[in-house]
């Protein structure tokens, strides 16, 4: 009797099953959209000023991160409330997966993407690549992409979640000993992400402004070593010539 009074206290939830779109829920979404943002412009100003990317670079980079970032979030916002449990706690969880195992799976698919723009010459999949001038085609592309790998990871913990064993566990843990519902709701949709999200970004972005050596990469390096070596043998033959014509002055 005392197990089952006890199931019943811990999986009692604090915050409400509508807690995470009612309006201070989206309130503290709104909160850390713009915080994150922030987060990545201040990334911006911290590279050297030789390596810093033009706003537009910059752009094309960060907003594939954001869609990807906005599709784990509404997952994870739908899915909290239709689990057993604290809505809260389920979203905690989801979160900490996605900043781990999830983002995994993503660095694994953006390597993977890059293998196959070097070895099959596709330079529209070649992440942080664009083209000079850049292309909208290219950042296209890659957006659809990343977000593909954002679905797909999402995919393969939601799946994991739903496992019995899983459920049996998480369903019966309260992570916050806040009592105080909207405070609760604070600490998992705001400060604890806000956090994480600083290290997780920082991550991201270089993964995605990463130049690989592709073939165009190739190319660029023969022409650059050809023009340098031309140089070199100009400059060597004018010195030659500047040696005959000395030796002839001697004469």
């Amino acid at each position: 009797m005392n197990n089952s009074s006890d199931y019943i206290y811990w999986s009692e939830p604090h915050c409400s099953k509508d807690a995470l779109t009612d309006t201070y829920g989206w309130f503290m979404q709104i909160i850390l959209a713009v915080l994150a943002f922030t987060c990545l412009i201040g990334k911006r100003f911290c590279e050297p000023r030789f390596a810093r990317r033009p706003w537009l670079i910059w752009f094309y980079d960060t907003s594939k991160q954001g869609l990807g970032a906005l599709i784990i979030h509404a997952a994870n916002v739908w899915l909290s409330p239709h689990l057993t449990g604290n809505p809260c706690t389920w979203y905690i969880v989801n979160f900490m997966l996605d900043s781990t195992l999830g983002l995994l799976i993503i660095w694994a698919g953006i390597r993977l993407a890059q293998h196959c723009a070097r070895v099959y010459d596709i330079p529209l999949i070649n992440f942080g690549e664009y083209g000079k001038p850049p292309m909208c085609s290219a950042w296209i592309c890659q957006c659809i992409l990343y977000a593909a790998l954002a679905t797909f990871a999402k995919s393969v913990l939601a799946l994991v979640l739903r496992l019995p064993p899983v459920v049996a566990v998480l369903s019966t843990l309260r992570l916050s000993p806040v009592s105080d519902p909207r405070l609760e709701l604070a600490v998992v949709m705001l400060i604890i992400p806000f956090f994480v999200n600083i290290l997780i970004f920082w991550v991201t972005d270089n993964f995605l402004m990463y130049h690989p050596r592709g073939v165009s990469t190739k190319i660029k390096t023969k022409v650059r070593y050809q023009s340098i070596k031309k140089e070199k043998s100009g400059s060597e033959e004018d010195e030659h010539s500047a040696d005959e014509r000395l030796l002839g002055a001697s004469v």
